[in-house]
This record gives C-alpha cells, sequence and structure tokens, in this order.
C-alpha cells in the first residue's frame, strides 16, 4: 500500500461520514415534521370526533329511535298529522325526549362551528338550528295554554342526519387510518415506552 493512499482513504472515509451523518439528520428532521404533522392531524380528528360530530352522532340516533319508538307506539308511520288523540304522548315526547336531544345538538352546533369539516356551514346545520326555535316558539305556546300549533312551522331537515352520519363514519374512518398507520404506531410505542417508566 502506497504511504500517499492512506490519507486519501481517510479523507474519504470523512467524507462518506459526513454524508452519513447528514443524511442521517435529514431523514430524523424528515420523519420528526411527519410524525409532528400527524400528530397534529390526529388531535383536530379527535377534537372534531369528540365535541362535535360525536355528540351530534349520538344525539341524533338516540332521537330517531325515540321517534321510531313513539311511531310504533301510536301505530304510525309518520308523525304527520299529529291527531287529538295523539296530543298528549306528543307533547310528553317533545318536551321530555325530542327537545332535550334538540338543544343538546343545537348548542354543539352554535358554540363548536369551528369544529365543522367544510371551509362553509353546511345549510343542513342552519336548517337544524332554525328548525330548533321554531319549536322553542310552539312550547313556548303550549306553556301559556294553546295547543293550535302542534308542530315548528320550519320543517325538519331531511338531510342533517344523513349529513351527520356520513361525517361521522368519514372522521371515524380517518381516526382508524391514522391510528394504524406505521410511523404513528412507532411515536406511540416509543412515547408510551419513555413516559410508562
Amino acid at each position: 500500500m502506497d504511504i500517499l493512499s492512506v490519507p486519501t482513504i481517510l479523507q474519504n472515509a470523512a467524507i462518506l461520514t459526513v454524508i452519513l451523518a447528514l443524511s442521517g439528520y435529514v431523514m430524523t428532521s424528515v420523519s420528526a415534521h411527519m410524525l409532528a404533522r400527524r400528530r397534529d392531524k390526529l388531535k383536530l380528528v379527535n377534537k372534531r370526533i369528540n365535541e362535535f360530530y360525536g355528540p351530534l352522532y349520538v344525539a341524533s340516533e338516540a332521537g330517531d329511535i325515540a321517534y321510531r319508538a313513539l311511531l310504533r307506539k301510536q301505530g304510525k308511520d309518520k308523525s304527520y298529522p299529529i291527531r287529538d288523540e295523539d296530543m298528549k304522548d306528543w307533547m310528553l315526547w317533545m318536551t321530555t325526549i325530542f327537545m332535550p336531544l334538540n338543544d343538546i345538538r343545537e348548542k354543539v352546533i352554535i358554540e363548536k362551528a369551528h369544529l365543522i369539516i367544510e371551509e362553509r356551514m353546511p345549510q343542513c346545520l342552519l336548517d337544524f338550528v332554525t328548525h330548533v326555535v321554531g319549536y322553542k316558539a310552539v312550547m313556548a305556546r303550549w306553556a301559556e295554554g294553546e295547543y293550535t300549533e302542534r308542530r315548528s312551522t320550519i320543517g325538519w331537515p331531511p338531510e342533517f342526519d344523513v349529513y351527520v352520519k356520513r361525517s361521522y363514519a368519514v372522521l371515524k374512518a380517518e381516526q382508524t387510518s391514522l391510528l394504524h398507520s406505521a410511523p404513528w404506531r412507532l411515536y406511540h410505542q416509543i412515547f408510551h415506552r419513555n413516559h410508562s417508566k
């Protein structure tokens, strides 16, 4: 071996070491950035599910089940028209079941509107709030002993339930995907291992 080639080998080794270190740094930095973005995305998805679409979904499903139960009890397939003999049941179910569920949904929509998926407020959410406001006027009349109005003059928006179910399903699928992707599992394992000691 030529003595002059030793410095060249050392020089090449030093350059290779620098390249490998730089590559490792870049890969670590990119990976950390990807994990941070994924963590932030998962945090937003969880917030949307827990604070907006989850409560809307549960209240809507409960309301739908209760509504169908009332119709079965009355032997009907739709609530309209509300017959005189059904009025007592209708008022009871409206005041104790339907309006409390409506109030929950209205509050979520008004107070957590910043969590909607879309850039613009979906019309069905606005229509739902308007429907609920209409029922508040009807129920105020009932409290005064006036029963000529039996329903909100603003009808139930049929696309509301479809929107809530679809949005909830989309977010749950996104949540599952984010939780089960390989980099996130690795981050989750490292994080829990370090914090469980």
